[in-house]
């Protein structure tokens, strides 16, 4: 009689990723609609971020999102930042989410509407911001189940 080869231990279930709030940036750097092109460059520049949410004011809700690739566009067009505002770049109304939704519904609307950061909302108002990076970082992080490939494991 021959025994039974033992199973293969089974690899931990990946981890659920959280939610939006368990990634985002919190104190999204805000512009408001008139200021200059220039000035958002010089925001995302010290603050070391690449969008900044564009509020109104005075309630600071998020009117619209200027990008790198906002201000990138407009100087390749031959545009003034110093001359531009801040709403004929923007993105106006920009899609948001809360503070609760999974990391995962988040990357479906990034993925499907082409978007690299949304504002995130909370109870109290503009709670920070989200990007692309963050959200394929938590995503690659729960999907990761065991030890990397090539590695071996002590018996």
């Amino acid at each position: 009689m021959t025994d039974a080869p033992a199973p293969l231990p089974s690899a931990p279930p990946p981890r659920t990723p959280g939610t939006v709030r368990d990634v985002m940036r919190p104190k999204a750097t805000t512009v408001e609609p008139n200021d200059h092109a220039a000035a958002a460059a010089y925001l995302m520049k010290r603050a070391g971020a690449t969008a900044l949410i564009v509020t109104k004011m005075p309630t600071g809700q998020p009117t619209g999102i200027i990008t790198e690739a906002d201000i990138s566009r407009a100087v390749a067009d031959g545009k003034n930042p110093n001359d531009v505002r801040i709403y004929e770049l923007m993105t106006a109304d920009p899609t948001v989410v809360n503070t609760t939704a999974s990391i995962r519904d988040a990357a479906k609307i990034m993925t499907s509407k082409r978007f690299r950061h949304l504002p995130v909302m909370g109870d109290a108002g503009l709670a920070g911001i989200v990007d692309i990076t963050d959200v394929c970082r938590a995503l690659l992080e729960a999907d990761v189940p065991g030890p990397p490939a090539g590695t071996a494991q002590a018996e």
